[in-house]
C-alpha cells in the first residue's frame, strides 16, 4: 500500500511538467515504441501495467504536440536484442556503452556504478576483482541482458568458466536466488536492486539486509536513454533528445530517484548530473 501511494503522488508531482515544455518541438512522425523491462523503481512492471521514475517522465511530457510513447513489457534480454535489431526505438535505463553506442544516440541523465551486493555476513571485505576471484567458494547470480562495461564482462567470463555464475532473467529472480542461498552475490547498481527488493513480498525483508560493495574495476558510468539509430529517423531522434534533456533539466529525473530510494542506497550507487 505504501509503494501504490508512493507511486499515486509520484504521477501527480509529474503531471505539473507539462507546463515546462510550452516551446516543444514538432511532434515525432509516429508512436515511440519502447519496450521495457522491469528495473527496481526506474520501471515498474505489473501484468500490462507500467509505471515508474522513466515511464511516467515519459508520459509527463507526451502529448500529441510532442511525441506519444507505447510501453510493452519484455524480459531484459529480448529489450536489448530488439534494440539492437532495431524493433525498439528506445532503451532506457542503460548504462552507456560502445556496444550499445553502435546501435543508438545516448541521451545521459545520471551517474550510476555497480556495486558487489550480497546478504550482510561476517565475509571480509572485497575491493576489487583479484579479491572476487580469490573467494573460490562464492557464486555469483546476475541478471541476463545486463551490462555494466568491460570489467563487468570479464567477471562474468570468468566465473562462467570456473562454473559459478548463475543467470536470472530478473533482479527479483537473483534476489530470491540470493536468499535461497543457491548463490552468494550478485553485481547490479543499488538502486536497481533494492527497489526490486522492496518491490516483492518475497524478498522484502532483505532490503535491510544488503551489503554494498564498490569494486574498483567498475567505475561510475553515464546512465540514461539510448534512441535508435535504426528505428528512428534524425528528426524524431532530435525531437525526442530536446524533450528528454528538459526533463532532466528541470531536476525530474533526480527528484524521481530522492522519492523512491533511500540515501543511502543512492550514496553507493547513483549520481545527480549537474543541471545546466
Amino acid at each position: 500500500m505504501r509503494i501504490l501511494i508512493k507511486q499515486y503522488v509520484f504521477v501527480l508531482l509529474f503531471l505539473g511538467l507539462t507546463s515546462l515544455f510550452p516551446d516543444a518541438q514538432a511532434a515525432c512522425s509516429r508512436t515511440v515504441n519502447a519496450p521495457v523491462a522491469s528495473l527496481g523503481f526506474s520501471v515498474i512492471v505489473n501484468g500490462d501495467n507500467i509505471t515508474g521514475i522513466y515511464p511516467e517522465i515519459f508520459r509527463s511530457i507526451s502529448s500529441k504536440d510532442t511525441c506519444q510513447f507505447y510501453f510493452t513489457p519484455v524480459p531484459r534480454a529480448r529489450l536489448e536484442l530488439m534494440f539492437e535489431n532495431g524493433q525498439a526505438d528506445m532503451l532506457f535505463p542503460a548504462i552507456r556503452t560502445a556496444k550499445r553506442d553502435e546501435h543508438g544516440a545516448f541521451v545521459p541523465l545520471i551517474y550510476t556504478r555497480a556495486t558487489l551486493i550480497s546478504i550482510q555476513s561476517a565475509r571480509p571485505d572485497i575491493h576489487n576483482q583479484q579479491e572476487l576471484f580469490e573467494q573460490r567458494n562464492l557464486k555469483l547470480a546476475v541478471v541476463r541482458g545486463y551490462d555494466y562495461g568491460e570489467a563487468y564482462q570479464a567477471i562474468l567470463a570468468e566465473f562462467n568458466k570456473q562454473g559459478r555464475l548463475i543467470q536470472e532473467a530478473d533482479a527479483v529472480s537473483v534476489a530470491r536466488v540470493l536468499k535461497s542461498g543457491f548463490a552468494d552475490l550478485t553485481i547490479m547498481a543499488p538502486y536497481i536492486f533494492s527497489g526490486a527488493v522492496q518491490g516483492d513480498a518475497r524478498v522484502v525483508d532483505l532490503n535491510d539486509k544488503l551489503r554494498f560493495e564498490a569494486l574498483a574495476e567498475i567505475p561510475w558510468s553515464d546512465s540514461g536513454v539510448y534512441l535508435s539509430k535504426k528505428s528512428l529517423s534524425q528528426e524524431d531522434r532530435n525531437t525526442l533528445q530536446e524533450m528528454i534533456e528538459r526533463a532532466a533539466r528541470s531536476g525530474a529525473v533526480w527528484k524521481g530517484f530522492l522519492r523512491y530510494y533511500k540515501p543511502e542506497v543512492l550514496k553507493e550507487g547513483s549520481r545527480p548530473r549537474e543541471v545546466k
